[in-house]
């Protein structure tokens, strides 16, 4: 599964609302859904990680380097979990 690089994807980006946030970088207001910057620092998300498996709906799946596959979203943000490891390097 691969995530188009948009500013919501992007470790600089900070959140103000629903459609918009601030690029930490160029101290701009961005929207999320833009195509990002060239300061762009891809976040670590489930997804992304070789641990994610998709499960049968579309936004909800399992990680597997838990006891018992717990679930879990996609697009949940995976900077604190031990377990991450790029699924594609």
């Amino acid at each position: 599964m691969s995530v188009p690089s948009r500013h919501m994807h992007c470790r600089n980006y900070a959140p103000v609302d629903v459609v918009k946030g601030i690029c930490h970088v160029t101290k701009a207001i961005v929207q999320a859904d833009d195509d990002a910057c060239p300061a762009f620092d891809r976040l670590p998300r489930c997804a992304e990680c070789k641990r994610y498996v998709s499960g049968e709906a579309e936004y909800v799946g399992a990680c597997s380097a838990e006891p018992g596959a717990p679930m879990t979203y996609p697009d949940l943000i995976a900077v604190t979990c031990e377990s991450f490891e790029w699924r594609h390097a």
